[in-house]
């Protein structure tokens, strides 16, 4: 083996994957079954099959016509290659042509060239793009396993005005085992005679 095989593999690949990237965003079997309907349609009327020392022709007085007919077949179908927004157009003509030339081409290219235009035509009509594949949205509402959202399991509650992007503050959840003061209970008296704040001390309570 040389050096180059691996690098011819891996080039031949990526060839592979471009196109079936490029046939997968355009009607590309439609296209290709409308062209080669087209072939037997304009070939049949000009050629001439050798049976021994008999010739066959299987001219008729519609060659013209049987050329015509063949030749925009394969426009048609390369169209769709290039062209895949006038899929409908060219899917409904191909049906068409292909109807017109049973009688015109020696019954469609003896049927072969009739069919191939008919179901590429079929195919490109019904032909729709692909959408692209959207991204999931996060979940909302669920914090870090059972915990509530907005709570650090802990007891670190995350604070609700956090700036996106920074570290948001934690604010320390009070222990429910601890006993806290209510609000508007009242404070009892300082009974040490250095603070008259609360208009009572020692001197007068023991008075």
């Amino acid at each position: 083996m040389s050096a180059e095989t691996p690098a011819a593999a891996g080039q031949f690949t990526r060839r592979r994957l471009q196109f079936r990237a490029w046939r997968g965003g355009r009607p590309f079997w439609a296209g290709l079954f409308i062209a080669l309907g087209g072939l037997p349609i304009a070939y049949f009327p000009y050629a001439n099959l050798q049976i021994g020392h008999l010739t066959l022709a299987m001219a008729t007085t519609a060659g013209a016509g049987s050329l015509i007919i063949g030749v925009l077949l394969v426009v048609l179908g390369v169209s769709l290659w290039f062209q895949k927004h006038v899929r409908v157009f060219a899917g409904v003509a191909a049906i068409l042509l292909a109807l017109v030339s049973i009688p015109v081409s020696n019954l469609g290219g003896f049927l072969i060239g009739f069919l191939l235009a008919l179901v590429g035509g079929a195919m490109a009509v019904s032909w729709v793009p692909g959408e692209p594949p959207q991204d999931e949205p996060p979940l909302e509402g669920r914090g870090t396993g059972d915990a509530p959202e907005g709570v650090v399991p802990g007891g670190a509650a995350l604070s609700d005005t956090a700036v996106p992007g920074t570290p948001a503050p934690a604010t320390q959840v009070p222990d429910a085992s601890v006993p806290q003061q209510r609000d508007g209970a009242e404070k009892p008296n300082d009974l040490s005679g250095t603070s008259p704040a609360n208009g009572a001390n020692g001197r007068h309570s023991a008075g």
